[in-house]
């Protein structure tokens, strides 16, 4: 079942980053009031996801995407507050922003799995 997993996790990371470039306005407003270079953030994160993504796939790279997958989750976490304090700014209910701060650390948990 963890071999299968993984690649649910792969493809999960792959739309999120390709999401960066389809919707990029709703990324940098995360940033832009507290982040200099918020454009080139959300580009970096978005590459950062997709090869995070496709590492956790390939058995040769797997750990080290997990890995770099939990140095990303820890980077992007301050984003995720900073929505959650302004859920206004979002579209988006603020009980939804709040319960996803939790998941952030399911999410290290489950790469953490694959850091062996």
């Amino acid at each position: 079942m963890k071999n299968y997993f993984v690649f649910v996790l792969g493809v999960a990371y792959i739309v999120a980053g390709v999401n960066h470039f389809w919707h990029p306005r709703f990324y940098t407003r995360m940033l832009e009031d507290w982040l200099p270079f918020a454009a080139g953030l959300v580009i970096i994160s978005g590459v950062a996801e997709i090869l995070c993504g496709v590492g956790l796939m390939v058995p040769a790279t797997r750990v080290w995407a997990a890995w770099g997958t939990i140095a990303l989750l820890v980077a992007i976490f301050p984003a995720n507050i900073y929505m959650a304090l302004h859920p206004d700014k979002f579209g988006i209910s603020p009980i939804a922003l709040w319960a996803r701060l939790p998941i952030q650390f399911l999410l290290i948990w489950l790469a953490y799995i694959y850091t062996k």
